[in-house]
Formats: structure tokens, C-alpha cells, sequence
């Protein structure tokens, strides 16, 4: 699968990796309808599960292979005989499909984990990825551990991958451990070393155990890499994955610093954020990034009064674009005359100064006690008329 030099690709994994995450699974039915607004959001791939975990995992992946059209549907296999062909049997049915298949790739991974050698390793990656183009002519592979790997020999894995057909490669940051700067030049060093590294499309996957997955996903553009793989809210294993609704919104917001493309529909990641808040069991911190409830919304009377005169002295960008709803004058303790006028007047009332002074002394007196104030409440604080 090719890109434009300056094309990046959107590959979802929400319903695979996100899934993992605990609090997170879902039913068959919740996961065909997430895939189908993750068309409707244009995302260009979706891994759609990882059949050779269940059955029921099975029977989703390939709903959504069978059912949904626009975008192109993954499955993800471990580098073994039986998970690719159940995963090549699980997206069959999609018109453009993709086997993920990958292997660990530290030393400690080989040598804890899977108990095998570096060459076994690079046996087993040949083979598989033979195996996984007999069935699909697009084949992702997965450097497990990238980051914590030796250099030489992650660059003598991915050549072996894609000498055997590999179509992408994926260098993740398994463990949320790299820096912007190493991850950066990782990409660098493999895709210059690598022969036919051209050839193929370079995939980050960046994890946020210190906090750092959205900038290394961007570093690792910056790097070469045209495929960031991303799931909704940063959903899945223990911190989460890099947040698609924050690298899209740094690739369209701060294009002069990222002069990158992609082909989402910005408008649906609103639509999309609330669908996954009905479907799993918690909704994202009211402070994340352009979905939280607070994202847009602004309490300080300072701010307040700033946004009223004129929106960009406190926002960057519009909640619209994003299809999300802005709760932009939030009045509690820390809110000035000029918000509580501006309420007043949407709720009908046009006070004198004399009327607002007296209003917003019973205001401020009212915030001090009551974290939560409703339009109820500020209607009551109004002096009626003698």
C-alpha cells in the first residue's frame, strides 16, 4: 500500500489494541457499529480484532470484513501458521483487506518470552509473512519491542520481512519507552539501511507509559514513517496508544510545523468520541485533549471575558471542525461580571448595573458554596421587581 511523500495514513486500532484495554471490551454488536463510524471518520485501515483469540473475536472481524466498505480491514496474527490463516480467513471477505502479522524483535523479548534465537527469529518472520501473502497481497509487519531492540539486527529483521513480501512495516514503541528524538532517528537509520526500505510504508505505534505516544507518533512521521497507527481517546494496553483525535488535530492545526496530509473527516471525530463513550464503561478525563467535556470550555473570568471580545484570544481552534460541542462559559467561583452578564442576557434578562452588582455579589456568594451552578439558580439570584 502506497502513500504520497507527504500522505499519512490513519490505521485504527481501537478495536483491537483499544480492546485490550481493561474496561474496554466489546460485544459483537458494539464492535460492527464503532467500525462502521470508523468508516464514516474515513480512518484508512481498521484492525478490526485479532481472530485466533475467540471465537466471538472471529465472528466480529469478520462481520466487519463482510459489512464494511470504504476503508481497508485488518486482522492481526501472531507470527504463527494457525493465526494467519485464521486471520486470512476472518477479512477474506472484505474487498481490500490486510494480515498484521508480527514478532518480537529485543533480545529480551526472544530470550524471556518466546525462548528462541535471533536466527530462529528471523526464520519464523520469513516464513510467516510468505505464508500471510499466499493470502493477502497486503502484509503488515510487526517489529515487537522495536524500540528496545538492537539495531542491527531490527534492521536485518526488516530486511528478511520485506525480501518476503511484507508490504508495510510497523516499528512500534511497544513499551512507552522512547524518546521523540530516538524514535526519530530510528526511523531514519532502518529505512536508510534497510534495502528497498523505499519500497514499503514505514508504521509508528507508540504507547504512553511516560506520556509521550502522541509526540513520538509525530516524531516518527518526521522520521519517514507514513502510517500511524492510533485508536480513539488513546484506548488500550495499560496507559493506551497514541490518541487519533490528538494527531489529527496537531496535523491539521499546526500543518506549518507538520506539512502532512490524510484523508479523515474531521467533522466525525465528535460522533465517533461518543459513540465510544456509550460502548465502553468510562468516558475520557474532562481535561483530554478536543473530547473532553472541558476541552473547550472555560471557567476564569479573565478567560471568560477574553473569549467574549473575541474567541481566539483563548482557543486555537474551533470545537466545530472537530464535530464537538463547546461548553465555552462555564460560571462558578472563578467567573467575572462580564460572563454572568452575558448569561443573563441569553436567559432573558437585561439588568441595570445597579441590578448586576447586586446579582453578581449573591453570585460569587453562591459559587463559594455550590460547586455546580445551574441557570435555575443564577435566575433566582435576579432581583425581582418591587
Amino acid at each position: 500500500m502506497t502513500t504520497a511523500n507527504n500522505q499519512v495514513l490513519f490505521f485504527d486500532t481501537t478495536l483491537r489494541d483499544g480492546e485490550q484495554s481493561p474496561g474496554c471490551t466489546m460485544h459483537h454488536a458494539e464492535k460492527l457499529r464503532f467500525a462502521h463510524q470508523l468508516a464514516a471518520l474515513n480512518v484508512d485501515i481498521i484492525e478490526a480484532g485479532f481472530p485466533i483469540a475467540s471465537d466471538g473475536d472471529f465472528e466480529s472481524v469478520h462481520a466487519i470484513a463482510t459489512e464494511v466498505r470504504g476503508t481497508r480491514i485488518a486482522a492481526l496474527a501472531r507470527c504463527k501458521q494457525g493465526d494467519i490463516e485464521r486471520a486470512a480467513a476472518a477479512v477474506e471477505a472484505a474487498p481490500i483487506n490486510r494480515i498484521h502479522t508480527f514478532l518480537a524483535s529485543s533480545d529480551l523479548h526472544l530470550e524471556a518470552k518466546l525462548r528462541i534465537t535471533r536466527q530462529q527469529a528471523l526464520d519464523q518472520t520469513g516464513e510467516c509473512v510468505r505464508l500471510a501473502r499466499r493470502y493477502a497481497e497486503d502484509v503488515e509487519f510487526s517489529a515487537e519491542d522495536a524500540t528496545r531492540s538492537d539495531l542491527d539486527f531490527l534492521v536485518e529483521m526488516i530486511t528478511v520481512a520485506i525480501q518476503s513480501g511484507a508490504t508495510t512495516i510497523n516499528l512500534p514503541d511497544t513499551v512507552g519507552y522512547s524518546t521523540p528524538a530516538e524514535y526519530q532517528q530510528m526511523f531514519q537509520t532502518v529505512r536508510a539501511r534497510v534495502p528497498a526500505g523505499q519500497n514499503v510504508t514505514f508504521s509508528t505505534h507508540c504507547h504512553d507509559d511516560l506520556g509521550l505516544a502522541t509526540i513520538n507518533t509525530l516524531s516518527g512521521v518526521c522520521g519517514g514513517a507514513r502510517q500511524v497507527e492510533v485508536s480513539i481517546h488513546g484506548i488500550g494496553e495499560r496507559a493506551g496508544n497514541a490518541a487519533l483525535e490528538e494527531v489529527a488535530a496537531i496535523l491539521n492545526i499546526r500543518n506549518d510545523a507538520y506539512p502532512f496530509t490524510n484523508g479523515l473527516k474531521l467533522d466525525q471525530i465528535g460522533a465517533t468520541s461518543r459513540m465510544l463513550d456509550e460502548i465502553i464503561s468510562f468516558t475520557p478525563s474532562p481535561n483530554k485533549a478536543i473530547v473532553g467535556k472541558n476541552a473547550f470550555a472555560h471557567a476564569s473570568g479573565i478567560h471568560q471575558h477574553g473569549m467574549l471580545a473575541n474567541p481566539l484570544t483563548y482557543e486555537i481552534m474551533s470545537a466545530s471542525r472537530f464535530g464537538v460541542a463547546a461548553n465555552t462559559i462555564v460560571l462558578g467561583k472563578h467567573s467575572g461580571r462580564r460572563a454572568l452578564e452575558h448569561r443573563l442576557k441569553e436567559l432573558g434578562f437585561e439588568l441595570t448595573r445597579e441590578d448586576l452588582d447586586q446579582t453578581y455579589t449573591r453570585f460569587t456568594a453562591l459559587a463559594d458554596r455550590k460547586k455546580s451552578i445551574y441557570d435555575q439558580d443564577i435566575i433566582a439570584l435576579v432581583p425581582q421587581p418591587v
